[in-house]
């Protein structure tokens, strides 16, 4: 069984920081493919950021680009979302996703992932 846990939101001002966390416990994460989606009240999901296995290859959404990091650490296994320059319109509950493919490329498709944390409520104030 595959569990993945957020943490790291809360309540911003616009222009502010945010850095979100995703544990896995999975023995093989470091093979995963790993993703941040968000669902906006009213909305549908959708993707955010995206990085491959080893971390080589990372892919975003066109409004978070240059503004969003996504990184991981193998080692011990955490992913991350570096949020920088936050928004009003980045106000959302952020998921954490995983996929066993092991693939070259990450994927940008919700129906891709297979593992879904509970997200974590980020709120950015105007």
């Amino acid at each position: 069984q595959v569990h993945l846990a957020e943490s790291g939101g809360g309540l911003v001002q616009a222009g502010g920081s945010l850095r979100l966390s995703c544990t896995v416990s999975a023995r093989t994460v470091s093979t995963y493919t790993m993703g941040w989606f968000r669902q906006a009240p009213g909305k549908e999901r959708e993707f955010v950021a995206a990085i491959n296995w080893n971390g080589g290859i990372t892919y975003y959404e066109d409004s978070v680009k240059g503004r969003f990091t996504v990184s991981r650490d193998n080692a011990k296994g955490p992913l991350y979302l570096q949020m920088n320059s936050l928004k009003p319109e980045d106000t959302a509950v952020y998921y954490c996703a995983a996929s066993r493919a092991l693939t070259r490329e990450p994927y940008r498709e919700l129906e891709r992932y297979t593992y879904w944390g509970q997200g974590t409520q980020v709120t950015v104030s105007s």
